[in-house]
């Protein structure tokens, strides 16, 4: 492999990580706050998707554009279902079988409405951009996928000033350390378990939206993406929202560079492959070891 095959992979590995970071980031808020596997996350993306799709479609909208409407829209559509449906789940600091089959159940309800609605006909949004490529020297840079990783690091960076800068940051972080211990202090846990909740739902559809430019999809999108979520929230520490950029990274990494030795096609398996690993030998994840590795120091 030359120096430049692996510049142009090396790239296309951390655009690719900073997509995976945004669809990842919102599960983790979730689970941090509320010990809630929201397994539901993969039909948010969906209508994520199919939102950019249809305001492209009816209005010319530019899917990036789209997503940046996505986050406010799917905010209330995330607060509205918590109020409705996961407020009145028997709270715990262990995910529970109720909140599984909750999800579960839910993420099969919007699979089949995006079928009744949008058929199962596989849709892609093509833009002037989305063919375009920025050269520099010997890598080539797919314009749309810059476009997107933009994008998606704007989000992250406004997720971490929002959970470092403001009053709702402060409670949710509480919340994420010790539950009682926030509650002791006036945290209102049911006030920011609601817009938490809303959060995580709102980065599901923008990163729906996201992913809608760069791939084609249908009612069952998001499920690949959920699997590798869930790889990424493992690798960084299920309840650490910096470990997700590192995890949603050595994703990307391992899943680029390993086309130079498997299929294309076994992705997925990789993923697993890794998950398992992580569990196995390193349960804390990425954030429990460098966290080892400084207090050592």
């Amino acid at each position: 492999m030359s120096l430049a095959d692996f510049a142009n992979l090396l790239v296309a590995a951390v655009l690719l990580a900073g997509i995976y970071a945004v669809m990842s980031v919102g599960m983790t808020v979730i689970y941090g706050v509320m010990k809630i596997v929201n397994l539901a996350h993969a039909g948010f993306m969906m209508l994520g998707a199919f939102f950019a799709f249809e305001l492209y479609q009816r209005f010319h909208i530019d899917p990036i554009a789209a997503a940046l409407l996505a986050f406010p829209v799917m905010f209330v559509f995330g607060i509205v279902v918590h109020w409705t449906m996961v407020k009145w789940l028997p709270r715990s600091d262990q995910p529970t079988l109720a909140s599984l089959l909750l999800m579960f159940g839910l993420w099969l309800v919007l699979q089949n409405l995006g079928y009744l609605i949008w058929g199962n006909t596989d849709r892609s949004i093509y833009t002037p951009h989305t063919t375009s490529v920025l050269q520099l020297g010997p890598i080539t840079i797919p314009l749309v996928r810059l476009i997107v990783f933009a994008a998606a690091v704007g989000c992250v960076v406004f997720l971490e000033v929002v959970l470092n800068w403001t009053w709702f940051g402060r409670s949710v972080r509480a919340l994420i350390q010790n539950r009682y211990a926030g509650q002791i202090v006036g945290v209102d846990d049911q006030k920011t378990a609601g817009i938490t909740f809303g959060l995580g739902i709102a980065f599901a559809g923008v990163a729906g939206a996201l992913l809608a430019s760069m791939y084609s999809f249908n009612p069952d999108f998001g499920r690949p993406f959920l699997i590798r979520a869930f790889v990424i929230i493992v690798l960084g520490g299920l309840e650490s929202v910096s470990g997700v950029a590192i995890g949603a990274l050595v994703l990307a990494l391992v899943e680029t560079f390993s086309i130079l030795f498997v299929p294309a096609g076994y992705q997925l398996a990789i993923s697993f492959g890794l998950l398992v690993a992580v569990l196995v030998f390193l349960p804390g994840g990425i954030a429990s070891l460098l966290g080892r590795t400084r207090r050592a120091a």
